[in-house]
């Protein structure tokens, strides 16, 4: 019965090619949506993470109570053993130390005299040891406007529109005005190798990149480090593990009564990152969710529809001595064969849009312009195990239970009716 079906299907193509058109569409919108809100939902938080907070981040507690003020004299002492340490013990995360700091940047003119002067926000990582990978995370390469990275000591990156304020371009040196470590007032020079542009008007606006060991000389911070930063290899946040982990090194490491002994916090632990990891979980299964309850409604209504249309045919396989059990039956097959073909071509359509929309994604920068927050500039989808199956909801389940309602009304048919309806 089920490949006489099957051939029915094929050769009605009234019976077949509009309702596996609808559900393909319905599925497609559906697991295309869900991939586009988990994408733009996870670059924000790693944005965030990349460039700020880590997936999980080591600070001393005083550190920490003041992270905001960026308290380089609250800093990690003894970074090297405590990195050893963490490598060690957890080994699925890539742990780096960084140094944030702030200051004034003074570029001079031929004299030596200041010729412009604006305020800089200083960020300070491992350029040139080649093994932090930290120019691969946070993308440094793809982000050069002018001039290369930074290749050797002393050399310093600076954002773009920073660089065009203080008029100056890679080769000429600039001076870092800031105070120490200990509180005593730093001035150290650096070669511009570069320039940079992030996309995020927060980042833009004044930055300074220096390898680690140019900042732990210019701050008094030899061997020492603000924070040391930890991501999962995989490259995306767990925020149950990353709680966990904190949970476990803190039982360890952490002393209550030592201001100095080291923290560690996940991402959702740090600042607001907490309510908007709670809220991307929140909202991207509401806004799921209703999207899928919308595009079901849509298809049981198109299942509902397709079954009522055939009343007439179903009269006359009953005048012919048809059971109506079997009549019934046939069109659940016939619904599930169209549910299946349907979901299966959705899918597959919207798994490939999806995957084009995380490979090139969208560029939003020109509507980025002006924005105090790190978001994304690039809209990217991000394909999930879910978005294998999800269509099958609305796909299969939709289609069924329409064609299982409008099927109801085959029981209630008469034999008077049918021999009336023939007639006409």
């Amino acid at each position: 019965m089920i490949k006489f079906l099957i051939k029915g299907l094929l050769r009605d193509k009234s019976r077949s090619r509009s309702p596996i058109i609808i559900v393909a569409i319905g599925v497609m919108l559906t697991v295309f949506i869900h991939s586009y809100i988990n994408g733009f939902m996870g670059d924000a938080i790693e944005l965030n993470a990349r460039f700020s907070s880590g997936h999980l981040k080591v600070m001393t507690k005083a550190y920490a109570d003041n992270s905001s003020q960026i308290p380089n004299d609250l800093a990690l002492l003894n970074v090297t053993d405590l990195l050893e340490k963490l490598n060690l013990q957890y080994p699925t995360l890539k742990w780096v130390s960084r140094i944030q700091f702030g200051g004034l940047v003074d570029s001079p003119d031929k004299f030596g005299n200041t010729l412009f002067q604006g305020p800089a926000m200083g960020m300070a990582m491992d350029f040139l040891s080649g093994k932090s990978g930290e120019n691969e995370r946070l993308r440094i390469e793809k982000t050069i406007v002018r001039g290369t990275l930074i290749q050797a000591p002393g050399e310093a990156l600076i954002s773009e529109n920073f660089a065009k304020k203080l008029q100056v371009d890679p080769g000429d040196t600039i001076t870092f005005i800031g105070s120490t470590m200990n509180g005593s007032m730093s001035m150290f020079n650096f070669k511009i190798a570069g320039t940079v542009l992030f996309g995020a008007e927060a980042i833009d606006r004044g930055t300074l990149l220096i390898d680690i060991q140019d900042a732990q000389r210019a701050l008094d911070m030899e061997n020492a480090a603000g924070e040391i930063v930890g991501f999962f290899t995989d490259g995306f946040y767990d925020d149950e593990l990353a709680i966990a982990m904190a949970q476990d090194f803190n039982t360890h490491f952490y002393d209550e009564t030592n201001e100095f002994s080291p923290l560690m916090k996940s991402l959702s632990q740090q600042g607001n990152m907490g309510q908007y990891v709670e809220m991307s979980k929140v909202w991207s299964t509401y806004i799921s969710m209703i999207f899928v309850m919308a595009m079901a409604i849509v298809l049981w209504n198109a299942g509902l529809l397709g079954g009522l249309r055939r009343y007439g045919e179903f009269g006359i396989r009953l005048a012919m001595g048809e059971e109506k059990l079997h009549v019934y039956g046939t069109l659940i097959y016939e619904a599930i064969f169209i549910g299946l073909i349907g979901t299966i071509i959705g899918t597959a359509v919207g798994l490939f849009l999806a995957f084009l929309l995380q490979t090139y994604g969208i560029d939003i920068s020109g509507m980025m312009e002006g924005a105090a927050i790190m978001l994304p500039s690039v809209i990217r989808a991000k394909i999930t195990v879910a978005d294998f199956y999800l269509g099958f909801i609305p796909g299969l389940l939709s289609t069924v239970l329409g064609a299982a309602l409008a099927g109801i009304g085959i029981f209630k048919r008469k034999t008077a009716q049918l021999f009336k309806e023939l007639e006409t």
